[in-house]
């Protein structure tokens, strides 16, 4: 295994976010982290990225435990994209990647940029303001800022959320690509469950804190009598009974 979740437990005075749960994420994989609003995925990411302090348990990777170490040093290795989060809207696009391309230490920054950015086709817009963007300009660029770093370990928050169907398919398209070509282990949060079958290796449902199930996309297909991912999630996430 290459991330570990063990017993991880949050609670905001007497609500209880995440409710010991417990998976692992095979190297060079991508895990779908699924659930309706508020099952508590978004703090499950938190925690990962060192953002949410855990009340119980552990983030191990490569056996060793994040908290037990140098941040800077972890947090290296990862990185995050969310179109939820927002880049600095006064910044232009180049003036945000330069400035996350030195946060992370990255060698012959010029050259990152340029490569990421022709991949990702921005670098028509790169020198208008971040916050004068389009919806499906800002998701590239906060696509390319998560990878400027070349990361180990990437997770994504509805990085295809409020993209039309042509963006979206491009994004989905370029992170299959991606992980094709470079080493990365990816956790992925979304409610699009067509781009959850494409891009996703295994599945975690989470509902009110708990993991209720977990599988392939198949695989938990197959278990629960359903035609196809967007079902099965409607029947885990309505029913009343813990499985």
């Amino acid at each position: 295994m290459f991330i570990e979740i063990k017993k991880l437990t949050k609670t905001y005075n007497d609500f209880l976010a995440v409710n010991d749960i417990n998976f692992v994420i095979e190297k060079n994989k991508t895990l779908g982290l699924l659930g309706p609003n508020g099952c508590g995925k978004t703090t499950t990411i938190g925690m990962i990225l060192g953002l949410v302090t855990p009340s119980l348990g552990e983030i191990l990777i490569e056996n060793k435990n994040i908290n037990l170490f140098r941040r800077d040093e972890i947090l290296k290795r990862f990185n995050f994209a969310s179109p939820y989060v927002e880049l600095p809207k006064k910044l232009t696009v180049k003036q945000n990647l330069e400035i996350y391309g030195r946060l992370y230490g990255i060698q012959n920054l010029d050259e990152r940029i340029n490569d990421i950015s022709s991949e990702l086709d921005i670098k028509n817009f790169f020198e208008r303001k971040t916050g004068e963007l389009s919806s499906g300009q800002k998701n590239r660029v906060s696509l390319a800022k998560s990878l400027i770093n070349k990361p180990e370990i990437l997770l994504l928050d509805e990085p295809t959320a409020s993209l039309d169907p042509d963006i979206g398919d491009f994004i989905r398209s370029y992170i299959q690509d991606y992980k094709s070509n470079n080493k990365v282990t990816i956790i992925l949060a979304s409610h699009n469950m067509s781009e959850v079958e494409r891009l996703c290796d295994t599945i975690v449902m989470m509902k009110k804190g708990k993991i209720i199930d977990r599988g392939t996309c198949i695989e938990l297909i197959k278990k629960h009598g359903r035609n196809n991912l967007e079902e099965t999630f409607l029947k885990l996430a309505r029913s009343k009974d813990e499985l």
